[in-house]
């Protein structure tokens, strides 16, 4: 089972690393989802999380999105995941876990870090949870 600091490291990166691992059966817990990075400008990506999160109603069946950090950073990994309704993308998906802090199970371990580099425009998944 392998550990994640989600401190400082773009999302797009992480869920594409998670993607592959768990797709050939590895267990990941992901920490610090809050600390995750959106790169991007922050207007254009406040603006398409307002609009997802604005439909709603009896006609609305979907896409949602959620308003925590985890679900966000989970909601992302499933993106790059075959087929996340049944087969092999179904039980890929059952093997991760994210957390928004470090829960005290993990509060001892050595987490796997990702190589960070300098960002001119971005922000973090907690600016746009509630």
């Amino acid at each position: 089972m392998k550990v994640i600091d989600g401190k400082n490291v773009v999302m797009g990166r992480l869920a594409s690393y998670v993607a592959k691992e768990i797709l050939k059966g590895e267990e990941i817990r992901i920490v610090n989802c809050n600390e995750v990075i959106i790169t991007g400008n922050r207007t254009n990506i406040k603006k398409n999380f307002e609009e997802q999160r604005g439909k709603f109603g009896n006609s609305q069946k979907g896409p949602k999105q959620h308003k925590t950090s985890e679900k966000i950073v989970k909601r992302t990994i499933r993106g790059m995941i075959p087929n996340h309704r049944e087969g092999r993308g179904k039980e890929a998906l059952k093997r991760v876990k994210c957390y928004q802090n470090v829960p005290k199970e993990f509060e001892g371990t050595n987490f796997f870090k990702f190589e960070t580099g300098r960002k001119s425009k971005f922000s973090k998944v907690k600016e746009f949870t509630k």
